[in-house]
């Protein structure tokens, strides 16, 4: 390979992860992505052969990532995340702390039912509609939304199909999701755990410690004081419904639906909420009898559509308008480009630099692999950082069970690494730009001094909890 287009490869690469960051004017993920991987295909750093490869690799993943978001989209079109908004603050019971507790489990369930970036948009709006409900400062929503945004952004560790670049890697490596859900609950939780029980104490002086409550057993909701009492609810009705709404007494009147709205279906809400958590069962129930997972998603993906439809008369019309479906094109991008990456020797190098210390095992292998990765997430972002080191450690001659655990520290550092900066994964940057949206200041320094504060404990126990829990159960 001449010298000139293995440094034109390198150029390429810094040009379209600078892209993929910064978006300049809005500029859609998938465009750099694509522009990056059609510039090393015309330098030949990429062979045509090659991607007919890619497509096979990534094509699984990203339908499955395509269909949870499509499912997504049908729970809110039926009042889900309203509804979620209205729980979190009954299941408060007007304690700031147990608030705190609440909205980190709708962060962290919300990401396994779906995916970090998706539960990044979906919380983040609901927590500052909370906090606004319950007329808290400034600083004292600061704890709910870097909390939940962390715990948002950790919890696709878990579980393979929570995060794109996750369920890519898996299949370079070898591993089924049941392995990997085995192998990674225990030591991911037990992180996960730790950034938000840190993130509460460091916190501990902002965050109320008595909020204002809901009646218990009721959807009606009125607002409230500061000091925990409730006012009238006709009056706090004011502030979400129209008055004719108000006052014809129709239907009791839910204070987080949309102004003019209706309230939601039950018997559809519950079974909808039933059906996707069948159907994410059935992820990996399907797997272990070896139907592919993307197939299991399009069925859910279209009956949950069907049911939709057949209750409120409700077409896809709406879903394809709201799908995303650059994804698609993105994540193919992305991997032609690390590719490219890898055929211009990056992955060689990073092979001749920590296969020494990988190639040990235990918890040396464990740490080294999750420490590179926390450093490569945080310079150029976790998306490529974890697809090259993945590649990295195929490359290593490393036996099967050595590959699989090093594959997972891999995984726990560019999902809880990558915290340490927003530049380490764009859920961080979404949450930082819907704050701006919102008028809520938080800029880049704050973060970083929080963050280096809760993810190296987070991250130390991650790992050394994924060597103790490899260990013991062999």
């Amino acid at each position: 390979m001449h010298e000139i287009q293995t440094y034109s490869a390198y150029a390429i690469f810094v040009a379209t992860i600078t892209l993929l960051i910064w978006r300049p004017k809005g500029m859609s993920e998938a465009y750099p992505a694509a522009g990056g991987a059609l510039a090393l295909l015309l330098i030949g750093i990429v062979k045509p052969q090659e991607i007919g490869e890619v497509f096979g690799i990534v094509s699984g993943a990203v339908v499955t990532i395509l269909c949870t978001i499509v499912m997504s989209i049908v729970l809110d079109s039926i009042g889900f995340f309203r509804w979620s908004a209205y729980n979190v603050i009954r299941y408060a019971r007007g304690s700031g702390i147990r608030l705190y507790w609440v909205i980190m489990a709708l962060c962290f369930l919300m990401t396994l039912f779906f995916n970090n970036d998706g539960s990044i948009l979906i919380t983040t709006p609901i927590i500052i509609q909370v906090a606004r409900l319950l007329r808290l400062k400034v600083h004292q929503q600061i704890p709910y939304l870097i909390g939940g945004a962390m715990v948002a952004t950790a919890a696709s560790a878990p579980i393979g199909v929570s995060n794109l670049a996750n369920l890519i890697a898996l299949r370079i490596v070898g591993l089924d999701l049941n392995t990997y859900a085995l192998l990674m609950i225990p030591p991911s939780l037990a992180g996960i755990a730790v950034i938000a029980l840190v993130l509460l104490l460091i916190h501990w002086r902002a965050i109320p410690k008595r909020i204002a409550v809901l009646p218990e057993g009721s959807r009606q909701a009125g607002g409230a004081h500061e000091d925990g009492n409730l006012i009238d609810p006709r009056a706090a009705a004011g502030r979400w419904l129209p008055e004719s709404a108000i006052e014809s007494g129709r239907t009791p009147f839910h204070p987080l639906r949309d102004a003019g709205g209706d309230l939601p279906d039950w018997r559809l809400f519950q079974t909808c909420i039933a059906f996707v958590v069948l159907i994410r069962a059935s992820l990996f129930a399907g797997e272990a009898v070896g139907i592919p997972i993307e197939w299991i998603a399009v069925a859910g993906a279209a009956s949950l559509i069907f049911i939709r439809w057949r209750w409120t008369g409700i077409g896809p019309a709406d879903l394809i308008r709201k799908t995303p479906w650059h994804i698609l094109l993105f994540a193919f991008g992305v991997y032609v480009v690390v590719t490219g990456m890898r055929n211009a020797g990056l992955t060689d190098w990073i092979t001749a630099q920590a296969a020494p210390y990988i190639a040990a095992g235990g918890l040396m292998s464990i740490m080294w692999t999750g420490g590179l990765l926390t450093l490569m997430s945080n310079l150029i972002n976790n998306l490529p950082s974890v697809m090259i080191g993945t590649m990295a450690l195929t490359d290593m001659g490393l036996d099967g069970r050595t590959l699989q655990i090093a594959y997972l520290a891999n995984i726990i550092g560019s999902d809880v690494g990558s915290l340490l900066t927003p530049l380490g994964t764009l859920a961080a940057l979404v949450w930082m730009f819907i704050l701006k949206q919102h008028g809520i200041r938080f800029g880049w320094g704050a973060w970083v001094r929080t963050a280096l504060l809760v993810i190296p404990p987070g991250l130390f126990v991650s790992l050394a909890a994924l060597h103790l829990w490899t260990q013991w159960i062999g």
